[in-house]
């Protein structure tokens, strides 16, 4: 298949949160792709720092993004190389099972540092380079665990509703400024980590009943995405949420 390029992507600074691998390793590759001048994190050093070398001029950090000061930092530090970020993906997740009812209030408090915390820290980091250079586009990536909520995972489906509502609020209060802010919003996306952890043969033909579409979902179905929404093709788009799902919602 042939896909999209996005001129206004050339030369744009790019900070993506958890980008070295899954999801983030294509969102990274992705908009590497189209000529942006990406900076990422990760607290995978090896990993992250693999994939930067094979990107000419990729900027990356390896960071614990439950750290503000440590997020901040990098955010500033990429913008004084790359120049001012003009797009910021908050990509970074962990979606670890939990029994609600057996999870300690620092487990719950963890949860949410890494799924909910980065979110806010890392766009009001961005805002003002967004402003100053006249707009801007933040894309958050959510999950459809949000709109459904599934059991096992509360601090995350927490959290990811949360983002959606804060996607909203910050596309409100930032608008004004010509800073967009929207949200992805995927499905069961097939990643090293999912099929180590969770998607077994029997779960994935589970899902593959309750979908419209039999492939399967992958990073770079989510990277494509991303690239729409930090493109000027989507300059009149905020405060949304995309589904990438599948059909399964």
């Amino acid at each position: 298949m042939a896909f999209a390029t996005y001129p206004s992507l050339v030369d744009r600074v790019v900070f993506i949160t958890g980008g070295a691998s899954g999801i983030g390793a294509s969102l990274v590759e992705q908009f590497h792709a189209q000529g942006a001048k990406v900076a990422f994190v990760d607290r995978q050093a090896q990993t992250g720092q693999a994939l930067a070398d094979r990107l000419a001029g990729a900027w990356f950090r390896a960071l614990d993004v439950t750290d503000a000061a440590a997020l901040t930092g990098a955010i500033a530090d990429a913008a004084q190389v790359l120049g001012p970020v003009t797009v910021l993906v908050n990509n970074v997740a962990d979606d670890t099972r939990h029994v609600a009812a057996e999870t300690s209030a620092e487990a719950w408090r963890a949860g949410l540092a890494v799924n909910l915390d980065p979110v806010f820290i890392a766009s009001t980091a961005v805002y003002p380079m967004m402003r100053q250079a006249g707009g801007g586009a933040i894309v958050n990536v959510s999950s459809i665990n949000a709109l459904w909520g599934p059991a096992g995972m509360a601090a995350y489906v927490a959290a990811k509703g949360a983002i959606n509502s804060l996607t909203k609020s910050l596309a409100r209060e930032w608008g004004g400024d010509g800073v967009r802010v929207n949200a992805l919003s995927p499905g069961w996306v097939v990643t090293d980590r999912q099929l180590e952890f969770w998607l077994t043969p029997e779960a994935e033909a589970e899902w593959a009943k309750q979908v419209a579409l039999k492939d399967r979902i992958l990073p770079d179905d989510i990277a494509r995405a991303a690239l729409f929404l930090a493109s000027d093709e989507s300059r009149m788009m905020t405060g949304q949420n995309l589904v990438i799902d599948a059909g399964r919602l």
